[in-house]
């Protein structure tokens, strides 16, 4: 055999080792890998063209074969050894385009395909037996098995490459996600209670935020809630939640800040935190609030819970006017209260007292000496009680229809007797006719305003008149019902005179 015949002979070889190559690599993953099929088609060109030569070089005269022999080692011995003339034979034996879509053998004909088409798209070569991947292994020459090897390594690497690419792009993107989320601000919601506030009338309540965000930075700042708690934006992290001031309702209205501070995580976006932090504001006595309060809250208005300084401004005026207004009505209220005490305080020579705040403006009275009466309206006719200063160890007798109704001990050697009639017996009798001495005549509204005087109302005159005095006139009950009621509001107030 030549060395022409020779050089094609490798060459197949080598094709055939590429196809065993990529043989290989389709058993490692046929539904990864695509490949062209001119690398099968290149083999069996070759190996038929081999075959062709042998068939002519039997045919050919020997004579001939000695002359082509001839020009050969003329040829190789004009030509320089070099490691390129394997190449150039193996480029040069190489098939025609027409055929590569010739049958291939075994196979039988196999339609034309685009080369772009997978590999598991086509039929593949069978996998050859032990015994012959045995004889062809020790056939095969080191090139042929150092270029199948490198083939595996290489699509292997490939293969690998690409799934650790992947797998690097997800864990990337998860990254990025995370990353993304806690960069982005969280919408929150706070329990938050002000009775009567309208944040689009008044200011929003200012919240105080501190703590640390999920990037590790330290926060304090304050942000705005309306009457909802709604309103704050944060970064995933721990805070710390408390009230920095007082909201302003439109009318003027400063609540009191509650002092508690609440500690809270953001996690996601639309969180509801009521449950873990509410705050309530209570509305104190307008004339309580003082003008820090007023001030503080002015201030947080005008920075971000007004919808402007102008509007922040309107409500501090508000707050002034509601709380001076408040201040000048309890000023009045304590004037005139001390005016009625001193209309209502009275003195003799032995004692002082107070008239019941349940009388004043509807009794007037009379003194002598020590003796002061307390009589119904602009009637002296109609006493409600007598009071009579008797030194310890005299005999007190009251006038004539009156019951002493109480005594009280001055301490300083005398004590005052308290008598009167006893109206809430009196006045049924005598409008039931059922008494023979009327201590006066009375009219239905009068009757019933002297049984309220006596007892405080206690029991209304229909009660009084039908179930404790009854028909039988229940003298013992009725006084005792008055008798209790003086011993509560008028008797404590007696005092020796100083």
């Amino acid at each position: 055999m030549n060395d022409e015949t020779m050089g094609q002979e490798d060459a197949a070889q080598d094709a055939e080792a590429c196809a065993e190559a990529l043989e290989s690599l389709d058993r490692i993953s046929l539904d990864e890998i695509a490949f062209d099929d001119s690398g099968v088609d290149v083999q069996d060109e070759s190996e038929a063209e081999a075959q062709s030569d042998d068939q002519d070089a039997d045919d050919v005269e020997p004579a001939e074969d000695e002359a082509d022999h001839e020009d050969t080692e003329c040829e190789a011995d004009d030509q320089p050894e070099s490691d390129t003339s394997e190449e150039t034979i193996l480029l040069d034996s190489l098939p025609a385009e027409d055929s590569l879509t010739r049958e291939l053998p075994g196979l039988g004909s196999a339609p034309a395909v685009d080369e772009t088409i997978a590999m598991g798209d086509i039929p593949l070569p069978s996998v050859p037996s032990a015994r012959e991947a045995e004889v062809r292994h020790r056939k095969m020459s080191p090139k042929r098995r150092n270029l199948m090897v490198a083939g595996v390594v290489a699509v292997a690497l490939v293969a690998g490459g690409a799934g650790y690419a992947a797998w690097n792009g997800y864990q990337q993107e998860q990254a990025a996600a995370v990353a993304a989320n806690a960069h982005t601000m969280m919408s929150v919601q706070i329990g938050a209670h002000a009775a009567g506030l309208d944040c689009s009338t008044g200011s929003k309540i200012p919240v105080q935020v501190s703590g640390q965000d999920s990037d590790g930075s330290s926060v304090s700042e304050t942000l705005y809630v309306d009457e909802h708690g709604r309103g704050i934006k944060l970064l995933p992290g721990d805070y710390t939640l408390s009230i920095a001031a007082s909201p302003i309702a439109a009318d003027g209205t400063i609540y009191t800040v509650p002092t508690t501070k609440t500690q809270v995580t953001v996690k996601s976006d639309g969180q509801d935190l009521s449950a873990q932090a509410t705050f309530k504001l209570k509305v104190p006595s307008a004339d309580t609030v003082t003008d820090d309060q007023i001030d503080a809250a002015a201030k947080y208005a005008e920075e971000g819970g007004a919808s402007s300084a102008a509007a922040a401004k309107v409500l501090q005026q508000a707050a002034i006017a509601r709380r001076d207004a408040a201040v000048n009505a309890v000023s009045a209220q304590k004037a005139q209260a001390s005016r009625d005490a001193d209309a209502r305080h009275k003195a003799t020579d032995l004692y002082q007292l107070d008239i019941p705040v349940e009388w004043y403006g509807k009794v007037e009275t009379w003194q002598n000496g020590s003796t002061l009466c307390i009589y119904l309206g602009d009637d002296a006719n109609t006493p409600l009680v007598t009071l009579v200063a008797v030194r310890d160890g005299e005999t007190f007798t009251p006038d004539d229809g009156d019951t002493v109704l109480g005594t009280v001990s001055l301490g300083n050697g005398y004590t005052v007797y308290a008598s009167g009639p006893v109206y809430p017996h009196v006045v049924p009798q005598t409008i039931n006719g059922r008494t023979q001495n009327p201590v006066s005549t009375y009219p239905m509204d009068t009757a019933i305003e002297l049984v309220e005087l006596t007892t405080g109302n206690r029991y209304t005159y229909s009660q009084i008149k039908n179930d404790l005095v009854g028909k039988d006139g229940n003298a013992d009950a009725a006084t005792k019902l008055e008798t209790d009621y003086l011993a509560q509001i008028l008797l404590p107030s007696i005092k020796a005179q100083d």
